[in-house]
């Protein structure tokens, strides 16, 4: 989400009025992230009462996507809006008749010579800081939208998947001192390993989102009874084994930030609420704690990758490698098996006290 290509106004001004989304009224580049151009934009068109309405959108350039990949992301995104989820809706450029099949609009767009797309913008914020509300919420939701997405059409595989990290460890190599060397050399190992194991080929499959971290994720109301407003950015979201989507959830609602020890109440509460929707199986029970590892694996490589080997952009800012290093060395150091969290007593939210 950082820009790494700069639109003026003007030409954010004719893709809103070409999509039908009324008068451009600001245009702000959004910090953070390190895959995308993105920009919040603000809208200001006639509602039906003939009183001006605000829109509030999100402006997405693909750096790294192509438009062949991108129909994947984007009808994905529409697919679960109309199953209830709460997730961006990508804006179609109106048809001559006025209307789109399901599954037909025309959601991709180019600006400035790159794809691009318009999503509305979720109400909320992030939490950054989530209790254990916050990862019932997310476990439940996450757990519909794997549901939702098992009538999906189209199928394109996780791109930061296993094939990626064999491709990319041997990149960051150079940069590991003679420890981390070992370790991820190892842990890449054991993933081929396991990938290779009856248990796996067990393992429930479907669109994911592989990166659903707490940035992703918008809430409202109170942090006693936070309101789920919304998951977004998909644009790593690809069809794989759902217990990895878990995993990743797992590795950053519920665990202790700056030394990557589990939170075990926050374990409790989000595997438990996935689970009342969507029962994990007995092949994901068994391979919880290798997922755990693989889901640490992935995003180490990945930082390492944009740390040591990064491109320009104007506001890019990359994460810090050695925190899923942590991760990864705590979920091998302690396993954590699936059977416990289901076991253990459900979580008790106490009532805010009130002055």
């Amino acid at each position: 989400m950082a820009v790494f290509t700069e639109v003026t106004p003007d030409q954010a001004r004719e893709l809103m009025q070409q999509l039908g989304l009324g008068e451009l009224q600001e245009l702000r580049g959004i910090q953070g992230g390190i895959e995308n151009t993105n920009y919040f934009v603000t809208t200001e068109r006639l509602g039906p009462d003939g009183q001006p309405m605000q829109g509030n959108y999100v402006l997405t350039l693909f750096e790294r996507l192509s438009a062949a990949q991108l129909p994947f992301y984007l009808h994905l995104m529409k697919h679960l809006a109309r199953a209830g989820i709460p997730v961006p809706d990508p804006a179609a450029r109106p048809s001559a008749e006025g209307h789109a099949q399901a599954g037909s609009e025309d959601i991709l767009h180019e600006l400035c010579s790159k794809p691009a797309a318009v999503v509305n913008r979720l109400r909320g914020a992030s939490e950054l800081t989530p209790g254990e509300a916050h990862c019932e919420a997310v476990g439940a939701m996450l757990a519909r939208m794997h549901l939702a997405g098992q009538d999906y059409g189209r199928s394109q595989p996780n791109l930061r998947g296993l094939p990626w990290w064999n491709e990319t460890v041997p990149l960051v190599l150079p940069h590991l001192d003679a420890a981390q060397r070992t370790l991820i050399l190892a842990e890449l190992a054991y993933q081929n390993h396991v990938v290779d194991t009856p248990s796996y080929a067990a393992l429930p499959r479907g669109p994911i989102h592989a990166d659903l971290f707490r940035d992703n994720v918008m809430f409202d109301g109170s942090r006693e009874a936070p309101k789920l407003t919304g998951f977004f950015d998909f644009y790593f979201a690809g069809v794989d084994t759902l217990l990895f989507d878990v995993a990743v959830c797992l590795n950053d609602w519920c665990i202790d930030l700056a030394t990557g020890v589990t939170d075990l109440p926050r374990s409790v509460a989000f595997l438990r609420a996935y689970a009342a929707v969507r029962p994990l199986s007995a092949a994901e029970r068994a391979l919880l704690p290798a997922l755990l590892r693989a889901g640490a694996l992935r995003f180490w490589i990945s930082r390492l990758w944009d740390f040591h080997l990064p491109r320009e952009a104007s506001l890019l800012k990359p994460h810090d490698p050695t925190h899923f290093e942590r991760v990864l060395r705590q979920r091998v150091r302690q396993p954590l098996l699936a059977a416990e969290l289901l076991a253990a007593p459900p979580p008790v939210h106490l009532p805010a006290l009130t002055a």
